[in-house]
């Protein structure tokens, strides 16, 4: 085992040197500050050995005279907090089986030990693997949110359509699912537990699945592959809203309503009939289709993301419209929408519902301490999304309960009215800080 976290480490600084170039290249200001990216024409020429992640850094302080004094303190920091964080997560996801541990104990009312598991191989991996692919992604979406206040596409599109990519290929990649079922439901594994005190009833198996777009209620049938035409709609029109969130949209109602929404339909159709825009509908919504007609695993997969990217993104995009209609200015920019969408292509609409609630509280902190340090109130809160997002990821196994949280999401009226009374919530918070504002910041 040692190997194999030596090996996980070693990748970890191989993806966080891949943050840190995307980090400096795909920003909006451009930097040539990566040792893989060309250097300035003002410094030294790059050696073989700034390449290496962490150790390349080192040499890079000789670029100090151009971009700033200890400017390689955070790349470097980057690298080793990829390198020991996805040693970490391994050891938690794949050898303690920590994303299970916790479900299994609410099961059978008592903790398992990890070495009474016995799982197919390379179940976790692949789980992990996933995990690790968002958090690279994240990274250097945070990483460019903290200095610019802004998260390109070129950042979230990619991710996104990745994350697609392994819901088909990979379910597992989808967070897990542990229960008791009498019979085993499509896309699931049989687990074993080596002690009999521990086996299921008579006539049940322990199961782990990705967690699907149904979870914790059985999959309805309309949502099954081919033939069933209603799922390829459902499918299609999450694929398609993704489509619409990413074209440049503008209101502009001086003329009225009805001219404003011919300008921007205009608009619409003009981008989506045009490269790159085009190309990702077309080929998107043919993946999708072929995706559906095979079925199986694949399409379980695929339709859980879909709708998880559908259901997260559109959370968010709820709350930068309630909270520019309280504020009277921008709340939240738009790419923080695609890509809490990015997020939930990965994770699935569950733990997208529980990132929303959990991300809060941090930018809460922070945005509070920098109002009073006067140091203006506006903060990016793509870091806290993503930060939001680790945290579920880690304590899924808590959260992800029989007891408490399960029951809940199988009420798909009680989910709906939370949302909505939460968002009426923060409409009149938003208004009251407004008010707060003006009379004690004059702002």
């Amino acid at each position: 085992m040692p190997a194999c976290l030596l090996l996980v480490f070693m990748v970890g600084l191989v993806l966080g040197a891949v943050a840190n170039w995307a980090t400096y290249r795909l920003a909006w200001n451009r930097r040539d500050i990566s040792p893989w990216s060309a250097p300035a024409e003002q410094a030294p020429p790059r050696q073989p050995a700034d390449r290496i992640p962490v150790l390349g850094w080192l040499g890079l302080r000789r670029e100090n005279f151009l971009h700033g004094p200890r400017f390689w303190w955070r790349p470097l920091g980057v690298e080793l907090a990829m390198g020991v964080g996805l040693a970490a997560l391994y050891r938690w996801e794949v050898l303690q089986r920590g994303l299970i541990a916790g479900q299994a104990a609410g099961i059978w009312g008592q903790p398992v030990a990890v070495g009474t598991w016995i799982l197919p191989e390379g179940l976790l991996t692949g789980e992990f693997i996933g995990h690790a692919v968002l958090i690279l992604f994240m990274a250097a979406a945070t990483l460019i949110d903290m200095d610019e206040k802004i998260i390109p596409d070129e950042i979230t599109v990619p991710g996104t359509l990745l994350g697609l990519l392994l819901a088909c290929l990979l379910p597992m990649t989808l967070l897990p699912h542990l229960g008791l079922n009498r019979q085993i439901p499509a896309a699931a594994h049989v687990v074993e537990v080596q002690p009999a005190a521990l086996q299921p009833p008579a006539g049940w198996q322990c199961t782990v699945e990705p967690v699907g777009l149904a979870d914790p209620n059985s999959w309805p049938d309309w949502l099954q592959s081919a033939p069933c035409g209603w799922s390829l709609l459902l499918g299609l029109a999450c694929y398609g809203l993704w489509c619409f969130a990413l074209v440049p949209r503008r209101w502009r109602g001086r003329h009225g309503v009805c001219r404003g929404l011919a300008v921007i339909g205009a608009r619409i159709t003009r981008e989506l009939t045009r490269p790159p825009m085009a190309w990702i509908a077309l080929l998107g919504g043919s993946y999708v289709m072929v995706v559906w007609w095979l079925g199986g695993d694949a399409w379980r997969g695929l339709l859980s993301a879909l709708v998880g990217l559908v259901v997260s993104g559109g959370m968010v995009w709820a709350v930068r419209l309630v909270g520019t209609a309280a504020l009277g200015r921008e709340a939240m920019g738009f790419g923080d929408v695609t890509l809490m969408m990015m997020i939930g292509a990965f994770l699935g609409w569950q733990a997208g519902l529980m990132i929303f609630f959990v991300s809060p509280f941090a930018g809460l902190i922070v945005g509070v301490g920098q109002i009073i340090l006067r140091r203006g109130d506006v903060i990016p809160y793509g870091p806290f999304l993503c930060l939001g997002s680790l945290v579920v990821i880690v304590r899924w196994g808590t959260f992800w309960t029989l007891e408490t949280t399960q029951p809940l999401f199988g009420m798909s009226w009680l989910v709906l009215l939370v949302m909505a009374i939460g968002m009426f919530l923060l409409g009149g918070m938003l208004a009251i800080w407004r008010v707060i504002k003006i009379r004690l910041f004059r702002r």
